[in-house]
């Protein structure tokens, strides 16, 4: 592999099958300016080739009567996935939502764009 195959991104040979839903935009009868998203059931799903959901980071709370571990989990992907916030992300039996606008960084000598982290919930609401 050259150096400019590495430029071009990263591939992931033991990726896993992860599944994007993007709810549709429907009209908001309050505000027409600002659609509001629609139902899951009509949701466009695609496959995200190159991907998968792991542990990102751990975080310990205690306090006087309880200590509890927090896992969090993120969506590892090319670049250019097509991942925005309000998803749903769906790997391995489990489902979680991106909550947050992802963004993918760019070195600026080189060009070169790393993995694509994309924070993700485990739950809506």
């Amino acid at each position: 592999m050259s150096w400019l195959d590495e430029l071009a991104g990263p591939t992931f040979a033991h990726g896993g099958t992860v599944l994007r839903d993007r709810r549709p935009d429907v009209a908001n009868p309050y505000n027409l300016d600002r659609p509001t998203p629609g139902a899951w059931e009509d949701a466009d799903t695609i496959e995200i080739d190159d991907a998968w959901v792991a542990s990102s980071s751990s975080t310990t709370t205690e306090t006087a009567t309880r200590a509890q571990i927090l896992t969090e989990k993120s969506l590892f992907c090319t670049p250019d996935a097509d991942v925005r916030q309000g998803d749903r992300i769906r790997a391995g039996g489990a489902t979680y939502y991106v909550k947050v606008k992802p963004s993918g960084d760019t070195n600026p000598f080189t060009g070169w764009r790393p993995v694509l982290e994309v924070p993700l919930e485990d739950r809506e609401g």
